[in-house]
């Protein structure tokens, strides 16, 4: 019963990392795509900006779906509490790192673009 009682207290508590995280993904997708949007829109972008955007966007959601699965994965490994913890703050760090940064790779992008061809 105590074995019963320990292991499900212990999946909950993983499996709510793993939601976690999904819910941070999608967050950071949908900021991902609006920041490229808004900066090449309003640095008057071209058909092949857009294009650029649109391949952007998809990497990234290849990118989230690796990450969901290594949450997915971590859940069942058996890990400590805190040590999901630890990888759960670093992932996350990780994550919004690259949304915020990702999404502004496309200022001096557009900039050369419009410098070249007008």
């Amino acid at each position: 019963m105590a074995a019963t009682v320990n292991n499900s207290a212990l999946k909950g508590g993983q499996m709510a990392h793993a939601k976690r995280m999904s819910s941070h993904l999608a967050a950071a997708l949908v900021v991902f795509c609006l920041l490229q949007i808004v900066i090449v829109a309003k640095t008057g972008g071209s058909l092949v900006l857009h294009l650029g955007v649109i391949v952007a966007i998809g990497g990234f959601a290849v990118a989230a779906r690796g990450l969901e699965r290594r949450w997915e994965m971590l859940d069942h490994s058996g890990l400590s509490a805190q040590g999901l913890a630890l990888r759960f703050r670093r992932d996350l760090f990780q994550l919004w790192a690259w949304t915020i940064i990702g999404g502004m790779l496309w200022l001096p992008l557009a900039i050369i673009f419009r410098a070249l061809f007008g």
